[in-house]
Order: structure tokens, then sequence, then C-alpha cells
């Protein structure tokens, strides 16, 4: 299993120079991918361009999109977006998709709510489109640049539902999930993988997940901090998710046990804690 890293972007009031250097001295330790999470109604950084900072700074770690929030975003202009980014970072881009479930964030794009589902439907189309070089109509000429992973960036979907999970069988992605709880994670994997195979696709779609975690003195305090307040609109779920992130070595080990014992491909480490030593404390567990 892959180990890899979140970037402190969406902590409130974390300055930009920060994050450069976190991705400086992430590339420095055994990760494969650095992260972002999109959101739109919240003090946080706009992935897209904050991974085309990250990419002026970095080498080898693949930028990861984990997850945007498609239907916020004009397909033709986030499939251009998306190329280039991929192009300027020598194909590095892994590009997570999802629909989000925060209504506020399509009032502020302005974006249908109750469409999203058909909207990312519809910019699936339009992306593969642009990313393989073809016109979307007789009399528009091809979007560029194209991206340097052929037919685009690798793609990963996310979601529960059975749309989403259908979603990654039909357009042969991989699968991203945000589910805290393993066990559940690997049900919601397994469904996909039953779409996948009537789908008759062979081989199985890559599996990725996220986790929350902070370390060192107070840990368990900033992490509270922070994700009560970041998913205070999901209720009591909010202290769920808290209290499932890793606040000392212990817990990391384990979640990396329980997480390779399904078969996840990559783990993503979302930092709670935006100082530079999160990332030597987290390194330190996994080499």
């Amino acid at each position: 299993m892959q180990i890899s890293i979140g970037l402190p972007a969406t902590i409130p009031n974390v300055p930009g120079e920060l994050i450069l250097n976190w991705a400086r001295k992430a590339e420095a330790r055994p990760f494969a991918s650095l992260g972002i999470i999109g959101r739109l109604v919240y003090p946080n950084y706009e992935p897209l361009i904050t991974l085309a900072a990250i990419a002026g700074v970095t080498q080898h770690l693949r930028l990861m999109t984990a997850a945007l929030i498609a239907p916020l975003h004009n397909p033709g202009i986030l499939a251009k977006q998306a190329a280039s980014l991929d192009a300027l970072s020598g194909g590095r881009l892994t590009l997570g998709l999802g629909i989000g479930n925060r209504e506020d964030d399509y009032r502020a794009a302005p974006s249908s709510f109750k469409r999203r589902g058909k909207l990312f439907d519809e910019q699936l189309v339009v992306m593969k489109r642009v990313w393989s070089g073809q016109p979307l109509a007789d009399d528009i000429g091809p979007i560029g640049p194209p991206p340097t992973q052929p037919g685009g960036p690798e793609l990963l979907i996310g979601g529960r539902a059975a749309a989403a999970l259908k979603r990654v069988a039909r357009w042969e992605t991989g699968y991203i999930n945000s589910e805290s709880n393993p066990q559940l994670a690997l049900q919601n994997y397994k469904q996909a993988e039953e779409f996948w195979k009537a789908e008759g696709r062979t081989g199985r779609p890559r599996f990725v997940g996220i986790t929350y975690f902070g370390l060192g003195p107070d840990a368990k305090q900033h992490i509270n901090a922070y994700l009560l307040e970041y998913y205070a609109f999901r209720g009591p779920a909010a202290e769920t998710v808290a209290n499932a992130a890793s606040s000392t070595p212990e817990m990391v080990k384990n979640t990396l046990r329980m997480f390779a014992d399904i078969g996840m491909d990559e783990l993503m480490f979302w930092p709670c804690i935006p100082n530079l030593d999160q990332i030597d404390r987290l390194a330190d567990l996994i080499e």
C-alpha cells in the first residue's frame, strides 16, 4: 500500500508559503502523492491553482485532488485546466472527482445542487472528449494542450451511492473513498467491483482512501478543534470523524494495518495540524 500526505490547505489561516514548504519537505520523505480537498464556501485554497504552484516546487510526487467537486466547474474549462496541470507537471496529476453534499457550495458557484449527478455525468463526457483531442462539435476546434498522460489524467471517482460506484465501472476509473471505518470503505469498494465486473471490465479499479492525523503535544485537542468545526454540518457524525483521526504513533500504525488488510492501494493521511514537523512525525512511522 502506498502512503500519501495531504496539504494543510483546508486548515483556516494557513499562509501560502507554509503550503509550498510543506510540499518541498514532503518530497524528501517516502510519500507517493500530495493531496488537496475541494470546497468553495470555506477559507481553503483552490485545489487546481494550489497544485499548479506545488508542481513548480516538486519533481516526482503525484498531485491529487481528493476530491474536487466537479459540478461546480464549467466542464470545458475544467478539462483545459486539468490538461494544462498534467502537462506542466510532467503527467503527475490524479484527478479525484465527486459531487459533494454541501448545498451552499452549489449556491455560491452557482450550480444546480439537485442536478449535480446528471451534471457530473455530462462533464465526464466532455472532459474525455477534450483529453482525447476530439472537438466538442463540428464548428468548435479541439481544446488543448494535450495532457501528458494519454487520454487524460488518472481519474478517481468518489462517493458511496450506487450511481457513484457505477461511474467507476462505466468510465473505468479508480475509486476514492472517504470512510474512516475500513470495513465500511471495503463494503463500498466491493460494490464498485461488482459493477466493474458487470460492465465487462478486466482487473479491478484502483482503491484509494483517506484518513486524518495529528501528532505531538496536544494533538487530540488540535484534531478536535479543526475537524469538529469543518464537519459541523454533519451533526453528531463530526465526532465520529474526529475520533477516528490518528493522534498517537500507535493509532497511525493501527490505521495503516487496518487499511492494508482490506487491500487498499493508496492511503492519504490528511493533516489536522499545520506544522511542518507533522511530515517527519508521520514519515518516521512509515519508513
